[in-house]
Order: C-alpha cells, then structure tokens, then sequence
C-alpha cells in the first residue's frame, strides 16, 4: 500500500519484532527537543536509584543495648538487627507500580467547585454577545475558554482501575518489628483480708489449659499497706519504683478458651505448714471483743518477730483462677442473648470468640481463694485444678474480695516498662508508679523474627528429694545464683526483683514448704544475660535448711549442698530441663566447667549421685539460637571470621583440614532446624549465607568455595518458609517475612577496607548497615520536582553505609546468585523456581547496591556489568521463559516475578538487552496456544509496561519516522491488546491493562505538561479507530448479530495471521491515524462497566492527542464513519451523563421505566430521533430503548452505590461531586470533538449529511444533568453553529429548531446565573438571527411560545422568578443592540425585562469598605483587572486608584497608577500607528517598574484599537500619553523618588524632541537637574525614607477571601509595629493580635487572627553589587526577610553555643512600589543559621558598624567610643571575647564546621584590626578629659589581642587536605 506517497509494509502480528539496539539508538539520536519538559519526557535519567534513610523505630526510650562494650560476634549481629540506633537504608529503585498508587489519590481531591451553587453570581450579560464577530474568531475564542478550568487528569475522576487486576502493583512490606499479640492491661486494685497482720505477695501469670502451658511470665505486685511494708524494711532498704508496679499488660497471640489468669499469694515464711498459717483467716475476723483484739495483738506480734527474723524467705499461701473467656464473653447480657441458661455450668466457647481486643472493660472481685496443698505445687497439679475449678476444696471464706481491673490494653500506653524494665514510649514522668509489659511464652509457634535485642533467661526449679539426705533436712530453699566464676564475690546482680524490693539482686530463693524434704516448686527465677557468655558462667543453686525457730547455736541458714549447670558449653547456650545431682560438700576449684554429671574424685554426694534435683531453663534471647543446627552453623562462621582454629564443638576439633566439609554438612543439615528458629534468626542466617555466597573463605592459602552449598541452603530454607506460612502472603504469593527482609535488612557482606576512591564509602563495624532496594514512590532526575540522587553520598549516608567496603575483586552477590541459579539441578532447581521473586529481588538490589558503591552508574549501561554477568542473566531468563511455556497452569507466580525483574532490569542494564529477553520470553511462550499463556501474557506485559520510565522507553527520542520505532517491546504489544483470539476474560484484562497505564500517566506529576500530554497519547491512538469502528456493546445482548462488528486492524478469517498495518507506527511516531479499511471480526458482549472503561480511555487519547493531528483524520472520514463517530460521542454523553442521587433510587419497574422514558425522550424530539436511528441499524450503537443504561442499574457504574448502604452524607457528596466532574470533562471533551468536525466538514460537500447529526449531539448534551461550566460551553458552541449555518435551522428541519427552544428555555429557568445568562444570549441571538434572515421571526416566537407552555406544564423544577430574570436579561440585550434600535425587533420581545450590571456587586462591596484602605483598592485593583481587555475601562479605574492613593499620601503607589496608565496607553497607540519617537508599548516602560508588563495587550482576545468604540477616550492621544507622563513625574518628586522622574522623562524627551518642542524640553531638563540635586542632597544627608514593610497574615474564616492568606503591607516611613497593629486592630474589631505565631496556625470556627511581623528588604549578593544607592535598595523590590532566634530546646534565647536564628524570606507577587500598598506573599523560604554561623554573622556586623564608625566623615566621637568599648570591653555579656572562647578554643570534631571555625577566626583577626584603626581615630579626636579613658581602652584592647592571640593563629591542618564528602553549603534551606 502507499499512504501520502510512502510505501508501507506490513508486519504479522504475531511476529516479535527484532529490537533495535537501544542504547546504541539514544546515543546516535540526541532528543531534537527543547530543554524543559518535552526534553525531560524522551530522554532517559542517567541514574534511577535513590538512597533513602529510614530511622528505625525504637519503642523504649533507652536503646536496648547490652552493658558491655566489647562484644562478641554473635550479639553484634543481634544488634545489627536490633539496634534502635541503626536506620533502616531504603535504595529506590524508581517503578511506577509505586510512583502512582492510586488509593493514596481518592477520587475527588481534583474535585472543583463547579457545582458549588450557594457562592454564585447574579446573571450578566455576556460581553461579546452583541459583537459582530468573524466566525474564526468566535471559534478560536471558544475554544481557548474551553480550554480554561479543565481537569487536566481525566481518570483521576473515573473509578480506580479494580485492585484484583493491578498485577502490577506490589505492595511494600511492613517494616520488621517485635512480635505483639492481643494486650490486655490487668490492674490490681485491691487485696484485703477480714484481718490485716502480716505483709502478703501476690503474682499474676496466664496459663492455657488446653496446650497445658504456662503462656506468660510472672506478674509480681503486693498491695500492702505502709504499716505492713514496714515490717520488712530491714531486708530491702532500697525500694525500686519499677518493682512498685500494680498493673501489667499481658499479650496473647493465640486467644483461645481454656486460658486463665493464675494469681498465687505468699507470705513471709513462719513455724507451721500451710493449714495451720491459714486457719486465722479462715475463723477470725476483726472484731471489737477484748479476747479478739489480744489474739490479734499476738498473731501480729509473732508476724513482726517472722518478718524481722525471716523475711526474706516466703511460704505458699493461696492460689485462685479467672477464667478470661466465661469472665468476659458470657457472663454479659447480649453476648450470648439465648444460649445462657440457668444451670449450665461448663459452657464451649469457640475460638472465634476469642477476641481480646475489643471486649468491654471490667473490674472483677474474686471472692475465692484456694489454699495452696504444699504436695501439689507442680504446674502438673495446678493445670488438674484449672480444669476443674468447681471441685470441692477447702476455701480461705473470711476473705474482703481482691478487685481486679481487666481491659484491653491501649495503643500507647503511658509509664509502661518493657520485661527488660527499659522505659517504653510515652513515659513522660519517671516518678509516677510504673505498668509493667509481661514477656509471652506463646502456646504455639510465632514466626516473627527478632528485631531488638533481647537476653533473658527464666530459671524453675521444680523439685528436689533430701529423703534420703542423713540430718536436719527438713524447710529446704533454694538460692539460684547467676556466677561468671567461682569465687562467691563473681555472683552477678542479674536477677529480677519481684516487687516493693530492689531493681536486681545477686540471689534469689524459692518458697519454703515447712518440714518436707521432697518439695515441689512452683518459682521463676527471672534473669537478664550477659552479652558476652565465657565457659565460666553458670548456674549455681546452694540449697538450705532454714531454721524457722530461733535455736541457741542454730545458724538462720545451713548449706545442705550444691549443684550448677554451666551455661556455655561448645558455642552453645545450654537450656532445657535437667535433672542433677546435688553435692553434700563445696564444689572443688574449677567445677565451673563441667557439668554436675561427672563424678568428681573426693566429693561426696546426695543418693550416690543420682539426680535428685529438678530444674528447667528457658532463654528468651535474640542472641542464642537454642537449635543444635543453627547453633553448630553459626559457630562454625564465626570460627571462619575470627579464624580461631583450633575450635573444640562437641567431640570434634575444627581445623583447618575439615572446615570446609563441617561447614558444607551444617548448611545442608540447616533444613533439619526448626522453622520457627529460622524465622527468627532469619536475618542473621540469611547475612550469613550471603557472606558465603559473597565471600569465599581462605583457608591455608586456599579459597574455598562454599557459594553453591550456601545457594542450595538458601533456596530449600527460603521455599520452607514459604511452604510452611502459606498465610503470610502478598497476592504475588511473596512471603511478607522474605520481601521485609530485603527490603529493610539485606546489605552486600562487607571486607576488609580499601584505598581510595572504595574509601568513601564507610560502613561502621559494630552496627552493620541495612540497604534497601524499593519499589516506592519514584524518584528520578526525570521529574525537576523530586529528588534526585546525588553524585555523591552525602555524610550521613557515609555514616550508614560504614567503614568497610565491597571487595571488587569478590564475587559480587548477583553474578553468584545468576551462576549458581543456572547450573542448579534437580531440587534446588526446583525450589528456587518456585520462590524465583526472592532471588530476583536479591539480584536487583544486589545490582543496585554495586552500581551505586563502585560509582557505576555513570557508566554506561553496556559496561556496568560483565559479560559473563550478561550471559548468565540471558541463559537464566531464557531458562524460566521455557518453564513458564510448558507448565502454564502452575506459573502465575513465576511469571509475574519474571516480569518484575526484567521491569527492574530496564533501570539498571543495557535497555537493548532487556528489550531482547522480553522477545526471548514472548517467542517461547507464543509458541503454546492455551488461554492461560495468552493471560500470563498480558499480566507480564502490564507488569513490563508499569516501568516508571515506560513513555520514554517507547519515545526515545522526539522526531520519530516510520517504519523504525526504536522500542516494539511495550509500545507494541500494547498496541496488540486485540490482536490475540479474543476470549471475554482477555479483553476485560486488555481493558485493565489499558486504563491501568493512562491512569499512571495522569496520575504522574511529569507528565503535566500538555505538549508531553500530546506526546504519550500518541502511543495510543490507534484505540480510536477500534473504537470508532468497533463501538463497544453496553448492553449485552445474546443475539448473535448484535455482536458483529468491523475492525480496522484484524481480519476475522485467519486472527493468527492478522497484519498491523504501518500506518499504526506512523500514527504513534506522529503521522495521520489509519484510515478504516474495515474487516469485520467477532467480538465478547461487553458489560456496561467494560465499556465505560473503554469509552473513557477512548476519551482520554481524544482529549490528550494533538488537535492537528485528529483535525487530518477526521477530514478522510466518509459520512458513514462520521456518523458512527457521532454515534459514539452520543454514547459517551449518555455513559458518563451525571446522575443525580435521587435518581438512582428509583424502582425497577417496567411502567416507571417507561414513565420516565416518555417525560424525557417526549413525543417528538433528537433524543426520540436518536434512537429511532439506532434502532434502524445494526452497524451502529447496539441500545436498546426498552432496556437503557439509564435505568439498567444492574449493569452501570452506579451498581457500585448498592454495595455499600451504610454511606454518611459527607461521601455521598464528595463521590456526587466527582461524578459530576466527571460528567463535566467528558461532555467537554465530546464538546472539542464536535468542533472538530464541524471544522473540518465545513469546506467540504458533507456538510449537508453532517451538521444535523452534530447539532442533535449537542441538543442530546443540553437535555442531560449537566453542569454550568459545560453548559456555558456549549452556549457559546451552539451560538457559533447558529450563526455560520443558520439555515439549517431556518430553511431545513423545524424540529431541530424546536428542540433548540425547549432546551435554551428550560434552561433560562436555571437555578445557576450563569447558566441563565448564557441561556439568554443564545435566545435572544436565535431571535435576532432568525429576523434577520427575513421576516421568519414567527417560527422562533412560535417555538418559544410552544416551549414555554411545555415547560411550565410538564417540568415540576420549573421556576417563574429564574424565568422571568431571564427574560428581563433577554430585553436588555434588545435594549442595547444598537443595529436593530430603530426596527420593530425590540418591541416584539418587550415580554422579557432583566437588568443585571457585573459591577454592581463590586460597588456595594466598595461602600462596605470605605474604611478599609486596602480592601478598597483591592476592590477598585480587581474591577480593573476585570477589565484588562477594555482599555477604556481599566483607565478610567487607573486613575480612580491614583486619586485614592494621593488622597492618603501614596505618591509613589499613585505614580504607579499613572505609569501603568501611561503604558495601556502606549500599547493601544503602538497597535494605531508606528510612530518612531514613541514608546513601543508597555516594554518601554519596563525600566521604570517591572510590573508594567501586566498592561501588555499580547492575548488573543485583546480588542483591536480600530474597532468602533474602542480607545476613543481623550488620553488615547499622544498628548495624553504626555499628560499622564507629567502627572507620574510629578507624583514620584512628591514620594522624593528622584530616580524614577529620570525615567519617565527618559519617555518622553523623544517625544518633545520630534515635535521641537524646545520650551518643554527645557522644562523637563529643569525639572531633572532639581531632581539630581536633590537626589545627590539627600542621599548625602541620608534624610529620605522609603517606607516600612510588614508581613501580616490572616487566620479564620471570618476574615472570608483574606483566610489564610499573607501579604506584605507597605506603611509610611518609620512605622512602628504597634501602630499598625492598633490601625489594624480598630479595623478588624473581632480579631486577636498576634506579633509572632507558629507556622502551623490552627484557628478554630468562631476564633480569627492576625500575626503581623516586621520585616526588611532581602538581597542575593549578586543583588547587592548593583544596588548600590538607597534608592536601589528601596525599589523594585520582591524579597522580605525577618529572623527569628531559637533554641532547639524551644526557648528563643540561649547560650552562644545553642543559639540557632532562623531567617525567612518572603517573595512577592509584584515588586514595591505598585499600584496597591500590600501585595500576596507567592512564595516562602527558610534559613537555618547554626551557632557559629550566627557568631561569624554576629562579629561581622561588629566588624562593620566599627568600620563605619571609624571612617564617618564627619567624625562622631561618642559613636565611635561607644561601639569601640563594646568590642574591646572583655567583661561584656557574650562580647567579641567570650565568643572566641566558645567557638575557637578547641578544633570542632565534625569537618562540616572546619570551615566555619576558619571563617571566624578570619573574622576575629578582622575585628582586631579595625580595632586598632578605631583606637588611633580615637586618639586624634579626644581631648585632654579624655585621656585616662582612652587608655583604658587600649589597656582593655591589649587584653582582648593576648586573649585572642592563641585562637585565632591556631590552623585547621585538615583544611589543607582534599575533603571530597565535605559539604560547602553553609544553608540548609527548607522549602515551606
């Protein structure tokens, strides 16, 4: 075929084109663009990585950190997951999958406030309405108002696209924290007996009765009162307020039924077992009996002797139980309504019941106590008593209930300390009495990794057996000790105080049972963990009989033996249960290190060392992994690290010779460890794994290469974690864990460091770093608005990325990770395929992390990585796309994780390269025919299409030619979405996919520009004829000829060998689209939703593409494809048509259907038309009239309303609104189109056939809801139809007439102004236009006459008042139109009376503010600006503004007034006549003020001077050009602004000179030589004054229009700030004055504030060399600053070393002076100045005002020896000295400040000499009188020079070095 003379080929769909070499392509191609945005748009950003910091988030306000200072290798890696110092290191890797998330844009944040009806204007006449206008005029005019308040985001508007389709989207991982479960806070808050003589302790803990596990920690509290307290002083002095708690938050992650909160009581151990300890309280009360009150007396006399005598021994007392769930979810009305009945006593709860957030707070009294049974103390015991509560039992009855508050727990509750008793945030005040957070044992697995640091460990003894032990053996307790050695002074102070006792002791000892020598126990010993373990540290248990009565002889205590369990024993902590032997005797020296077991020779033992002692411990730690195989894996990395070899582990000696094969065996035997250990110490494990893949091990000189076992490691742990925890999923089937993991915490393995330039790049040891690659908010020097990456890092990154640096010469992670991937078989193979997403994520982070180390990314893309990297990527690519081919069924997950990596690889490869793998994977898939393949397709091609740089990769440069698009693999197969044999579901994923992308690019904030705009949517303009030939079913139709349709591109016979036919690419490169060669194919019914989808997608190409372009296209349209455009835009009013909120109630019968049908389509009429014609074709829109989408609910967007019914209001609105944007943006968008067409039918011979179908369009329009600004529009379109074909209306078809004068007079009937006024204008046009043509003014009367009866009858929002204005406005326009004056025409319209003035409102307004300066120029500035294109006008309001400010003695704002008169007037006489010594317009006068170019007469829609009417005023005229030149001149002598006559006459000396007007010219030069003198008398003196400038805002909605608003106000010279906040003040009588607010100023409804602040002319230095005068420096200005002095503690005013100042600089909207005196603040800037920056500002200014001092001429003594004693004065509160001696006496550490320090030092050694300058002036000036002073201040000046001497000759040596990080910015500016 040839097309305009070029030969195309054609190309079969289904073959993938050969890439171009792309990178070869963009650096042969240069953009031929412009630089801005355009250029932005095709040219690709040389980096696209982001290093982001993310501070990690630490809950405890100290850092939980072990004490010790050197660490070994196993606690720096808990910390270096746990640190909350660390921060968390994001790399962003720029994917538009986040750049645009459009659930974080709602819709309706664009929403405007086109339909807010309560703010709008009375009706107006439309100024151009009775103009004689050229028609191209008219047009041009419309289509530029058209263009006005548009939303430039169309699908911004429209419904998201559905989130189960985004396959794109990839959601960010949640930043790894501690594991919490459901809280619930248990306050005690009271515990009193029927008698009070001793102290009692009570603990709280939780049990699950069904696992029989202990699910918590010990809870301790007493609530005793101070008397009772007393008793035990002695035994613990000092009371820690942590031990005081009385409350505690418990967490359950697994709530179930059987749980019960356990509470257990003590009491001071005494002579007795428990019964006989318990019987007071069971059978005494208090009483006033005299022989109760003497037991009593006995009973707490023998209490105080214990307490004295035992107290730090206890006994068992009691025990209860709640049961949480029979306590809180069935003991309440409503909770289980009819299921709890009288009598039924064991109740089932289910576990979905169990929910323990949101249960209503009680407090409960526990009635009954259990006495405890000293041989059932076992937790054995205790889970058979829970599970039967209600057996009978002996009861403690004389018992005043303990009350407990139970409640959820709060978010962030106050005074809370963690189980390492660390102050958890909030914990405002350290005094008050403390909660304490109970550590979890969860009942089953939690697979959460750790993130703090934790090291605890729980010890419990469980019993022992003295039967057989000879003696006195009898009240056994237990002392647990923590030892790091041997000697009895190595016990360690780590065990847990329980309550109203100290923090930590040394010891603790277990409850005794009196006379038993086989005890049970039931205590927790609580322990914190040493960060370094030794050998030496163990458990020491020292067991003895307590001599409850006091014995002559008789020690308190005697040691009866001993026992231990060493902790640390080959690498490992030991934990579990044990059962050991006891020692009668002490343990020999160096028993430390083994174990109990071994029989020691000479130690005599209980029961022949037989294990009588029982004991379990427990470790929580973050530390010790506690699994023998991650425990032998770990140790055997650390041996490697630290390279200590030998190393013992168990019974084999590492060595050199066999590491290798022991390491290989624990990395292949790590499958064996538990799961939920590996979760938690994931991140260990996986750096680990890592480092070996990483870096290979040298071993005797040999590296040893352990990459493939670390690999297969890697991939059987990672595809176990997922197996395992199927539920922690993303919809990409990504295990959460995983992606947390190398999102947040993976980082390249560090080595030993380099030399430069590797050096820069620092990584501390002791806390490693963690990077991250992410798919987040996209940030790219693509896009000026956002941040781009720095050329280098910057210090604080340097911090986080540490010491150490990537060893080059290393095998990098992802060239391992992509060989080892390739050669893997069999299993690992398999796994890796399966969680192919975790290693591909790797890789590209991995990727990242080296471009950005190693400075590579300035490289370009083919050398950043080696070949050998290149193929393996290549074969591994090739490898999966073969996978996915052959087992489609089993693959989504595979082929979206491919797709994101190769999405991921166009940002850091070669683009040709990734372009050829996207082949690679199409070929091989293609070759399969399955649906499902043809699905996987599409999602991969999304996924690729989601690039943040995708518009680039398919424009790469601006002017593309056919037939060689540089980039096929997204732009074509985009536009292949229809090539594929169509099935239902494909097409709806092709639709997604579709409005997926158009919604990124509106979304995306580079792509605002239109001409950008114009460009993408040229990518997809062949949607347009597809859809215009092919238009899309809205109502689904089972007929089989309603779903035949024709199609541009595809033949229906043979769809696997379709052709794309060229003109495709010449359409996307910029060319003409395809004409519609039509070949009929079968295409899927489509529902109403799809096709809406499609139809705005359709709108957004039309409205986005280039007008010339779419003008060519339509102008080769034949009338059969012009209709069926027509048909479309029909379609798409009626689709996107808003609904009114009512209207979607209505009831879904068949009669109110048609009801409604009848009240809107009416007997006869366009809409009745339309649908007879799309009843009378196939080929055209398929609806059907009995079953329109109007009122088929079911099938519309609205159906979505019926989702939900519990709306509030406020979304009602808000989504109403939208809607109606919506509807707004897509009518106008139909509205462009219609122009369009008519523009290019209008010269052609089917005008005829196509005007009517055009016309009824737009009656279709004005008959729907639609809103006032389209309705405006479409007036003004209408309006110029009628006037270029007038016969169409007159001479054809009558009813088109009729339709027209309904619909203008229903809506002259608005409720909405405007659109009455425009409504008007076009009836009153109808009307004059058809009596123009002759004498057939009858038709329009009659049609209105008709119409209005219609109306009036049938309409029931008819309004008469509306109506009428209408009409009134109609007279008017008759009034006024001079041409028909003198005809009979006005008087046959004398019915319709309005009169209506614009201006009329602004007077009234301007009467109100008489009083208020400002406002009334603000008033008589915006009525002028109003009419900026009617000079005539604007003049006239010029000069009202120039008399008012000359009224109030503004010379300089009246001057203005003048010259920007001057300059309007200089516009219009330019544009009359070329007359050489005149201005050439408002340019001329730029050098009098900038801001005159606003008077510049450049738009289109400027009034030409020639008309009739126009610039007929008096000072239209060169002599009043002069006058009002002489009036400014004047004005400015009066404001003393000499400079500025000197312009104005520089004007008009030309003028005076060509008309040889000599006496004016000598004038004029008179004037000027006044103005020089006193320019020069007065600069001298320094006596002028310019004015004083204020910014003062304005805070609440009171103030109206001013709200929130700022502006500078120019006051009279030397204003003060009182004055004008009195003058402010009387103004706004309701308001609070404020000098200085906060920024964030919240001002409630009936509240309103002004905050007023002085400020000062602001200049660059660049400024300041050409303001060199003070007229310079008070004119022309912009720029305001005001400084604020702060502390960072928040108090204003500080010490020389905390005092920050903040400087802020306020920029204008038009420079001072103007023709007002305040002007809107535009823009605001801050400064922060650190403490010695302010010093060095400080002494500078010092510097100045001496250097001042000592050369005024003439000399002023007294300022001289003023400012000279506050320099030299050495007493002077933070004078020159004390700031040396804060700043200069020692060298800063931070390098940031070295060249502060120099600076200051500069300074000083500036000050000094001008001190001396000062000094010898001083000397010359004084007189005898003076003398002793002036020696004073050389004595004083002498001093300050020895003191200063030491620190300002002190170097900074480092200065004379290259510092490459060192910032020179000596601001950091905040933008506000």
């Amino acid at each position: 075929d040839e097309v305009n003379g070029i030969e195309i080929t054609l190309v079969p769909l289904t073959e993938v084109v050969e890439p171009v070499d792309y990178e070869e392509y963009v650096s042969s191609h240069p953009p031929g663009a412009e630089p801005g945005p355009l250029r932005q748009l095709l040219e690709f950003p040389s980096d696209d990585l982001e290093l982001l910091l993310q501070e990690r988030e630490c809950t405890t306000i100290e850092p939980p950190v072990p004490e010790e200072d050197s660490l070994d290798p196993r606690v720096r890696d808990a910390l270096g997951k746990g640190s909350p110092n660390a921060e968390f290191c994001l790399w962003q890797d720029d994917s538009k999958r986040h750049s645009v998330s459009l659930d974080d844009t709602p819709r309706g944040s664009w929403a405007s406030s086109i339909f807010d009806l309560k703010n709008s204007t009375p009706d107006a006449l439309l100024p151009s309405v009775l103009e004689r206008t050229a028609a191209e005029d008219m047009d041009r005019r419309n289509a530029e108002n058209r263009q006005q308040c548009r939303h430039a985001d169309l699908l911004g508007l429209y419904p998201v696209p559905d989130e189960d389709e985004a396959v794109e989207r990839c959601a960010i991982p949640e930043v790894p924290k501690e594991h919490s479960g459901q809280r619930i806070m248990v306050k005690c808050l009271a515990l009193k007996f029927e008698i009070e003589i001793e102290p009692i302790f009570g603990s709280l803990a939780l049990y699950d009765v069904r696992e029989k596990k202990k699910i918590s920690e010990d809870f301790h509290f007493d609530l005793n009162s101070d008397q009772m307290k007393s008793l035990l002083r002695p035994h613990s002095p000092h009371v820690a307020i942590s031990t005081l708690a009385r409350s505690t938050i418990f967490s359950i992650t697994y709530p179930a039924p059987d749980i019960f909160l356990v509470i257990k009581l003590e009491k001071v151990l005494q002579q007795g077992d428990i019964g006989e300890c318990c019987e007071p309280y069971m059978v005494m009360k208090e009483s006033d009996s005299t022989k109760v009150r003497e037991k009593l007396e006995k009973l707490r006399a023998q209490a105080e002797q214990m307490c004295t005598r035992l107290g730090r021994y206890r006994m068992p007392f009691a025990w209860t139980a709640i049961h949480l769930v029979l306590s809180f979810f069935t003991e309440r009305k409503g909770t289980w309504n009819e299921r709890k009945k009288k009598g039924f006593e064991r109740m089932s709860v289910g576990e979905d019941m169990c929910n323990f957030t949101n249960f209503r707070p009680a407090t409960l009294t526990v009635t009954n106590f259990f006495k405890q049974e000293g041989d059932r103390l076992s937790d054995e015991d205790l889970y058979k008593f829970l599970a039967d509560m209600r057996r009978p039992s002996s009861v403690l009855r004389r018992l005043r209930p303990l009350k407990i508050d139970i409640s959820p727990a709060p978010e962030a509750p106050h005074y809370c300390l963690s189980p390492e008793l660390l102050h958890v945030k909030p914990y405002p005040d350290p005094r008050v009495r403390p909660t304490k957070e109970v550590l979890e044992f969860p009942a089953r697995y939690v697979y959460t990794p750790h993130t703090t640091y934790r090291n605890l460990l729980y010890v419990y003894p469980q019993s022992v057996n003295f039967s057989s032990r000879q003696g006195s053996v009898r009240n056994i307790a237990v002392k647990v000790q923590f030892m790091a050695g041997e000697d009895p002074s190595q016990a360690m102070p780590v065990i847990f105080g329980k309550s109203s006792c100290a923090e930590f002791y040394e010891e603790a000892y277990t409850p005794v049972i009196y006379h038993n020598k086989s005890p049970e126990f039931y205590e927790e010993v609580k322990m914190k963990i040493p960060a370094n373990l030794t050998d030496n540290h163990h458990l020491l248990f020292t067991f003895y009989h307590i001599s409850c009565q006091p014995k002559q002889n008789t020690p308190l205590e005697t040691p009866v033996g001993y026992t231990w369990i060493p902790l640390m024993q080959h690498g490992r902590l030991r934990t579990g249960s044990f059962s050991l032997p006891v020692s009668v005797e002490k343990p020999p020296p160096s028993y430390s290190v083994l174990t109990p077991d071994v029989q020691l020779p000479g130690m005599k033992w209980v029961d022949n060392h037989k294990g009588v002692f029982n004991v379990e411990v427990k470790a929580a730690s973050s530390v010790h992994t506690q699994d023998p195989h991650l425990d032998k894996f770990f140790t055997l990395v650390y041996v490697l690290e630290e390279y200590s070899f030998p190393y013992r582990l168990k019974d084999v000696i590492i060595t050199e010779a066999n590491v290798e094969a022991e390491l290989k065996a624990s990395m292949a035997a790590l499958k064996g460890a538990l799961l939920d250990t590996c979760v938690r110490f994931l991140h260990q494990l996986m750096s680990k794994l890592i480092l070996l893949i990483v870096h290979p091990p040298v071993i005797a000189g040999q590296i040893v290469n352990l990459g493939r076992a670390a690999f297969e490691a890697m991939a059987l742990l990672v595809n176990q974690i997922h197996k395992n925890l199927e539920g922690n999923q993303d919809h990409h089937g990504r295990n959460n864990l995983l992606s947390s993991y190398i999102h947040y915490c993976f980082h390249l393995p560090t080595t030993e460091p380099l030399p430069p330039p590797y050096a820069t790049l620092s990584r501390a040891t002791a806390r490693p770093s963690s990077l991250l690659l992410s798919r987040s908010k996209s940030l790219s020097n693509s896009n000026p608005d956002l941040a781009s990456t720095p050329a280098t890092p910057d210090e604080e990154v340097q911090r986080i990325i540490g010491s150490k640096v990537v060893w080059p010469h290393c095998p990098l992670l992802h060239e391992e990770l992509a060989l080892q991937w390739v050669v893997s078989t069999s299993t690992v193979r398999e796994a890796s395929l399966q969680q192919a997403w975790f290693f591909f994520q790797l890789m590209v982070k991995s990727m990242s992390h080296h471009l950005f180390l190693s400075s590579r990314l300035d490289l370009p893309r083919r050398q950043r990585f080696p070949d050998r990297f290149v193929d393996d990527i290549a074969a591994l690519v090739c490898a999966i796309s073969a996978d996915i081919a052959s087992r489609y069924h089993k693959v989504k997950e595979l082929n979206s994780s491919l797709a994101f990596f190769l999405n991921d690889l166009l940002s850091l490869m070669d683009r040709g390269f990734v372009f050829n793998l996207i082949r690679s994977y199409y070929k091989q898939v293609r070759a399969q025919t399955q649906n499902s393949l043809t699905a996987l397709r599409m999602d991969f091609i999304r996924i690729v299409c989601s690039h943040e740089h995708y518009v680039t990769l398919n424009l790469p440069c601006a002017t593309l030619s056919p037939p060689a698009s540089p980039s096929p693999s997204t732009s074509s197969t985009t536009s292949q979405v229809h090539t594929i044999r169509l099935t239902q579901s494909f097409i709806l994923k092709a639709i997604s996919a579709l409005h997926s992308l158009l919604c990124s690019h509106d979304a995306d904030p580079r792509y605002t520009d239109p001409q950008v705009r114009s460009h993408i949517a040229q990518l997809y303009l062949p949607l347009i004829p597809i859809i215009c030939i092919s238009p899309p079913l809205c109502v689904p139709d089972t007929s089989p000829q309603r779903v035949r349709h024709a199609s541009a591109l595809v033949d229906d016979s043979d769809p696997d060998n379709g052709t794309i036919s060229q003109s495709v690419a010449m359409a996307i490169a910029g060319s003409p689209l395809p004409h519609s060669k039509a070949h009929p194919f079968t295409l899927p019914a489509l529902s109403a939703e799809c096709s809406r989808t499609l139809l705005v997608c359709f709108l957004w190409v039309w409205k986005n593409a280039d007008a010339g372009l779419l003008e060519r296209w339509v102008s080769d349209l034949s009338v059969p494809q012009i209709n069926r455009l027509l048909d479309l835009l029909h379609l798409c009013l009626s689709c996107f048509e808003y609904k009114r909120i009512n209207s979607l109630t209505f009831k879904k019968s068949q009669d109110m259907k048609a009801r409604l049908e009848e009240a809107i389509l009416g007997t006869i009429g366009a809409r009745q038309e339309m649908v007879r014609r799309c009843r009378g074709t196939t080929d055209a829109l398929l609806i059907s009239v009995r079953e329109n989408v109007r009122w088929r609910k079911n099938v519309t967007h609205w159906r979505q309303n019926a989702d939900r019914v519990d709306k509030t209001k406020a979304e009602v609105e808000q989504e109403s609104v939208v809607d109606g944007n919506l509807a707004t943006e897509a009518a106008l968008i139909a509205l462009d189109t219609l122009e369009i067409i008519v523009k290019t039918v209008v010269m052609s011979e089917l005008k005829e056939s196509v005007l009517g179908g055009v016309l009824r369009v737009l009656l279709h329009s004005m008959a729907g809801n639609q809103s006032a600004l389209f309705l405006q529009h479409c007036f003004s379109t209408q309006r110029a139809l009628v006037y270029k074909f007038p016969e169409m209306l007159f001479e054809e078809d009558t009813e088109l007439c009729a339709d027209l004068c309904l619909r203008l007079l229903r809506h002259c009937s608005s409720s909405v102004s405007s659109v009455r006024s425009h409504a008007s204008a076009s009836l009153y046009l109808l009307m004059r236009q058809n009596f123009e043509i002759g004498n057939n003014f009858a038709r329009v009367k009659m049609q209105v006459t008709m119409s209005l009866s219609s109306l009036v009858g049938t309409s029931t929002k008819f309004n008469e008042e509306h109506l009428r204005r209408s009409l009134k406005t109609i007279l008017t326009y008759a009034e006024d139109d001079l041409e028909l004056r003198d005809s009979p025409f006005p008087e046959q319209v004398q019915d319709l009376v309005f009169n209506l003035h614009m201006i009329l409102t602004d007077t009234v307004k301007m009467k109100e503010h008489q009083q208020d300066p400002e406002m009334l120029i603000d008033l008589m500035y915006r009525i002028a600006k109003g009419y900026q294109n009617s000079p005539d006008l604007r003049l006239t309001w010029l000069q009202n503004m120039a008399g008012k400010h000359s009224e109030r003695g503004n010379h300089a704002e009246a001057a203005h007034c003048l010259v920007h008169s001057a300059a309007l007037v200089a516009e219009y006489l330019n544009m009359l006549e070329d007359c050489r010594y005149l201005p050439i317009g408002c340019v001329s006068f730029q050098s009098i003020s900038s801001n005159v170019l606003e008077e510049s007469a450049v738009s289109d829609d400027i009034l030409s001077p020639e008309e009739e009417g126009i610039c007929s005023g008096k000072y239209f005229s060169e002599s009043g050009l002069v006058g009002l030149l002489e009036q400014a001149a004047a004005s400015f002598n009066m404001a003393a602004m000499y400079e500025a006559i000197n312009e104005v006459y520089k004007i008009l000396c030309p003028i005076h000179e060509a008309n040889r007007d000599f006496k004016k010219l000598a004038s004029v030069h008179g004037k000027l030589q006044d103005a020089f003198n006193k320019a020069i008398s007065q600069e001298w003196h320094k006596s002028r004054m310019f004015g004083t400038y204020f910014r003062v805002g304005f805070y609440g909605c009171r103030f109206g229009d001013l709200d929130e608003q700022e502006f500078v106000y120019k006051e009279p010279s030397i204003t003060k700030l009182a004055e004008i906040s009195h003058r402010l003040e009387v103004r706004f009588c309701f308001v609070h004055m404020v000098s200085m607010l906060s920024s964030a100023v919240y001002v409630s409804v009936t509240q309103a504030y002004l905050q007023i602040t002085y400020v000062e002319p602001f200049f660059d230095t660049y400024e300041l060399k050409e303001r060199i005068t003070y007229f310079d420096k008070n004119y022309n200005l912009r720029t305001f600053m005001y400084c604020t002095p702060f502390t960072l503690d928040g108090r204003a005013h500080g010490d020389l070393h905390e005092q920050y100042k903040r400087k802020t600089i306020l920029t204008t909207s038009h420079a001072f002076p103007y023709i007002k005196t305040r002007i809107n603040v535009i823009h605001k800037e801050e400064i922060i100045l650190m403490p010695m920056e302010v010093a060095i500002e400080d002494m500078q200014k010092k510097t100045q005002e001496l250097a001042f001092a000592t050369h005024q001429d003439p000399a002023d003594s007294k300022m001289l020896q003023m400012v000279l004693q506050g320099c030299v004065g050495t007493t002077v509160n933070q004078g020159p000295l004390e700031v040396a001696q804060v700043f200069l006496s020692e060298i800063p550490e931070d390098p940031k400040l070295f060249r502060h320090h120099n600076k200051l030092r500069l300074c000083f050694k500036d000050l000094t000499k001008r001190c001396e300058d000062a000094l010898r002036k001083n000397k010359s000036l004084i007189g005898p009188d003076q003398k002793e002073y002036h020696r004073e201040l050389e004595r004083n000046y002498t001093k300050l020079r020895e003191a200063l001497f030491p620190l300002i000759n002190r170097k900074i040596p480092q200065l004379y070095r290259q510092l490459n990080s060192l910032s020179r910015s000596s601001f950091r500016r905040v933008e506000c």
